[in-house]
């Protein structure tokens, strides 16, 4: 973990783009709760195929320009071309946009390849041949290790080649057991791999959604949490009392370790998110 406590930390929230009036209101509530934390920035998923790409476009766009803070939209592989790509950065140049998330992103049912770029790696060396430094760029890592890789090396040389290729940082997936973060970071550190690991942080509220997000993603819920989020059952109040207990301990643990920021993947939510700030004693970080 050495590594990693030489950079200051930085603290993000991430949403995704809403598809109604509604859930633009709700976002629009939930991004002006947590822009009162000030963090480093906002980031704005990318559907599967590039299935929200206007919206993605247009959230970026609302974020930065409504409330001061930096907007950093994700960028995928999937269903990309170089030409739509180099669209799209240019687009987000004109509007002052400087941070990207680069992945290659979830085939849609259906799809049986993934378009002209094939790997994150590729996306990332293509956004530093088109931009220069104009972009950070922050790429995926997988404590826990992609569901798709078929073992923890080829997973983590697929890390390096991303930064090799010119990641500036890195967000992981969401996890609840921080030895599998310190031993990820070991293992990176190994490999003179040295850039900002930053934890990423889902709080538990729904136990249903989130035993399908993880089954999908390879997230690992512990046996223990899943059979206190099981004996709970439609208990919400309980469900989120502990659910916030567990995840505001795994960030202070992070924290204390060295780990350099926070990532909260808020599902549009303020409340949940907040609460483990305040937990954590935060403030408003410079």
């Amino acid at each position: 973990m050495e590594s990693q406590r030489k950079y200051p930390r930085v603290y993000s929230f991430e949403f995704f783009p809403p598809k109604s009036e509604d859930g633009a209101a709700k976002l629009r509530r939930a991004r002006d709760a947590l822009a009162e934390l000030k963090p480093r920035f906002f980031s704005v998923t990318f559907g599967a195929g590039g299935s929200t790409r206007e919206r993605t476009y247009e959230t970026v766009c609302d974020i930065q320009r409504e409330t001061g803070l930096q907007a950093s939209p994700h960028l995928s592989c999937v269903g990309s071309t170089r030409q739509s790509i180099r669209d799209i950065l240019n687009a987000y140049r004109a509007q002052n946009i400087r941070h990207i998330v680069a992945l290659r992103g979830d085939l849609p049912s259906g799809m049986g390849r993934p378009g002209e770029f094939r790997y994150a790696n590729e996306l990332v060396d293509f956004i530093r041949a088109e931009t220069g430094d104009h972009f950070h760029i922050e790429v995926a890592a997988y404590p826990e290790f992609h569901p798709q890789a078929p073992s923890a090396t080829v997973d983590l040389l697929n890390f390096k080649r991303k930064v090799e290729a010119g990641a500036d940082s890195a967000i992981t997936q969401y996890f609840y057991n921080p030895y599998a973060y310190f031993h990820f970071v070991d293992r990176c550190e190994q490999l003179g791999l040295d850039l900002p690991i930053v934890p990423g942080i889902m709080p538990i509220t729904n136990y249903t959604q989130l035993a399908r997000f993880s089954d999908m993603c390879g997230a690992e819920i512990p046996r223990w949490i899943r059979k206190r989020l099981e004996a709970y059952a439609d208990d919400r109040d309980s469900i989120r009392s502990f659910g916030e207990d567990v995840a505001t301990e795994l960030c202070q643990a992070l924290l204390d370790a060295g780990a350099p920021g926070l990532h909260f993947y808020t599902m549009n939510q303020a409340k949940p998110s907040k609460a483990i700030w305040n937990n954590l004693g935060l403030g408003r970080p410079a």
